[in-house]
């Protein structure tokens, strides 16, 4: 089985040693996303709902660099910082996900890389023909 990947540019991809999206088959792993902006500063600081639509930005074009569509999306697990923000968090991935829902998670962790950062999303898809 062929693997396709994907690369964001972000220069924690080549320190650490892994893609933003892999595909293998029919299936796509995106790896967890932070809101960061093209120049590596994190986005919308303190703001949870920005932070999970620009993750989810970032998923959408890892996605479309493999040939999937954020429909095709099967899970998403969402990693925050401080789970009474859900509301936040939850109204960003139920604007995108609205018409297709994937299955879901919301974990709360002590941190992410840095301090700004609020959530990150990893996401799974299925591509059918």
């Amino acid at each position: 089985m062929a693997f396709q990947r994907a690369f964001s540019g972000a220069p924690w991809e080549s320190h650490v040693g892994y893609c933003r999206a892999l595909r293998a088959g029919d299936r796509v792993f995106v790896t967890g996303t932070a809101a960061v902006n093209p120049d590596g500063t994190v986005h919308a600081p303190g703001d949870g709902y920005e932070q999970a639509r620009r993750c989810l930005e970032i998923i959408e074009r890892a996605l479309a660099d493999v040939g999937a569509r954020m429909d095709q999306v099967t899970r998403t697990r969402m990693f925050v910082t401080d789970i009474d923000r859900w509301e936040e968090y939850g109204r960003a991935h139920g604007e995108v996900f609205a018409e297709h829902p994937p299955t879901t998670s919301m974990i709360e962790i002590r941190r992410l890389i840095h301090p700004d950062m609020l959530i990150e999303i990893e996401a799974d898809a299925v591509v059918s023909d």
